[in-house]
């Protein structure tokens, strides 16, 4: 799986799966490890982490280091700009509920829209980089992903996908149930999913989801989905943890 971390938004539209997870531990050793495995990405989890602007800075150094695409959940579109100066290969935005958001979101990622310009971060090889040169190739490696997670979203999904320069969703199924409340039940969350996928896939536009495994990969992906994040860094620690101790008590 392994590839320059600057294809990752390239690599978004082509055939072929790519398989990431989430970074919650304010450290960069997980990182390290998940792209010395050969992980295509990883997300920091600023909206769900006890992160820091200067751990997410080192974790997406580290990121970069072992060729491992580094994205980061942003808490807000506010926190768009810092994360892509550090060096992000692009956001996940959460709550992205309606077109409004999604053309706002790609605004501040793109330096051919509202962009802040600095090229003196490490995006920008701080300022090895030619100012002309900086914003292209920032513009055609940031990708900018809307989280659809709300009951509000379900109706919107086809302006949301259809807004240029958006690159990809990604579908939070247990917040996009806990917005649905009791329409979730009964198979509701499932009949939401499956449209959201369907919508994006007809669109052609990539969808992301979090899976519990390869069986659950396979079933999204038959839906639409065409990437998948599994677990996280805390769940991996977690998963083996347990299964280490159960079989020195079995």
């Amino acid at each position: 799986m392994t590839h320059s971390h600057t294809e990752f938004r390239a690599r978004l539209g082509q055939p072929g799966t790519m398989l990431g997870t989430f970074l919650k531990i304010p450290s960069t050793q997980p990182a390290e490890i998940l792209g010395g495995l050969g992980y295509d990405f990883a997300v920091i989890d600023e909206e769900h982490a006890p992160l820091n602007p200067e751990t997410t800075d080192a974790i997406l150094l580290a990121c970069r280091a072992h060729a491992m695409a580094g994205l980061v959940r942003v808490r807000q579109p506010g926190d768009i700009l810092r994360v892509l100066d550090c060096g992000a290969d692009g956001v996940l935005v959460p709550h992205v509920a309606s077109a409004h958001v999604a053309r706002e979101i790609v605004s501040l990622a793109r330096y051919s829209h509202a962009r802040g310009l600095s090229p003196t971060t490490r995006a920008g090889d701080f300022g090895a980089t030619g100012v002309a040169e900086h914003m292209a190739a920032q513009d055609a490696r940031s990708a900018v992903i809307a989280m659809i997670e709300d009951a509000e979203a379900i109706e919107a999904i086809g302006s949301i996908v259809a807004t240029e320069g958006l690159d990809a969703i990604f579908v939070g199924r247990a917040d996009l149930a806990a917005s649905m409340g009791a329409a979730a039940l009964d198979g509701g969350i499932e009949r939401a999913v499956d449209a959201i996928l369907k919508t994006a896939r007809d669109a052609g536009v990539p969808a992301l989801i979090l899976v519990s495994g390869p069986a659950e990969a396979d079933l999204m992906r038959a839906k639409g989905a065409t990437g998948f994040l599994t677990m996280s860094d805390q769940g991996f620690l977690r998963a083996q943890a347990a299964r280490i101790r159960d079989s020195f008590l079995s």
